[in-house]
């Protein structure tokens, strides 16, 4: 299979976890610790993925200063998005437990919402798409982290979108979208960054993980903190380990 149609193909896999966690989160009415803990438990496997793979990539790839600049520079952009759209009603995208504003209580929440998936989803895709350069497999702990992450991200903020009253066809309708745009992306990602020279890719490779790691923090945690309280930090942890061990035997 040529290696652009596998970067779509792992990254739109990816995406579809969002599609199955919402299904779950939509469908089922899960206790908020339940749905809190599933989040904790992606975000410590996404921190592992961003720690273990892509920092760690980067450095090896270019050094200190190119891992550094790409990774604030990440953040920094994510962080300004975020903003932005949380103005418009997108602040509590993640969240299960009825913070969601409807679009009654605020107009144009849905599309910021939206914007905001989008946001999420995109770096973890790129970067999938770039772990084939070079004639190389595709990092199966990348897939994975970003697989099982998303399925927490899809089921809580599923729950929350039907505690706004958002409709079946508007929810399903906008992950379904998100996993196409992530296949996209990680296409994208293995196209564009061909040939790019190492200190450019490796920039790249921080950028999204600065961005991973800020969404971490501001969308996914907060959800956990919310509900799991105390046992948010071994939930987190228990995720981050699962995805450490994967690394490791994966090396």
């Amino acid at each position: 299979m040529p290696e652009w149609l596998q970067a779509g193909g792992w990254g739109l896999l990816a995406g579809l976890a969002l599609v199955l966690g919402a299904l779950v989160g939509y469908v089922v009415r899960l206790p908020q610790r339940v749905v809190a803990s599933v989040m904790a438990f992606g975000a410590g496997v996404l921190m592992s993925a961003v720690s273990f793979e892509l920092i760690d990539e980067a450095h090896e790839r270019a050094g200190l200063a190119p891992t550094v600049a790409g990774a604030v520079t990440g953040a920094v952009l994510y962080t300004v998005c975020n903003i932005l759209l949380a103005r418009r009603g997108a602040r509590h995208r993640k969240r299960s437990a009825g913070r969601q504003p409807s679009e009654q209580e605020q107009g144009g929440s849905g599309t910021a919402i939206a914007l905001g998936a989008v946001l999420d989803g995109v770096p973890e895709s790129v970067v999938i798409g770039a772990s084939l350069l070079g004639g190389g497999a595709v990092s199966a702990v990348t897939v994975a982290a970003v697989f099982i992450s998303n399925v927490p991200e899809g089921l809580s903020s599923a729950a929350g979108m039907r505690g706004a009253g958002r409709s079946k066809a508007y929810v399903f309708g906008l992950w379904s979208g998100i996993a196409v745009i992530s296949g996209l992306s990680s296409l994208a990602g293995y196209a564009l960054l061909g040939g790019a020279p190492a200190a450019v890719l490796a920039g790249i490779i921080a950028l999204a993980g600065g961005a991973i790691l800020t969404m971490v923090a501001d969308t996914m945690i907060p959800e956990a903190f919310d509900n799991a309280h105390l046992m948010t930090g071994l939930i987190t942890l228990a995720g981050f380990l699962l995805a450490f061990a994967v690394s490791k035997a994966g090396g």
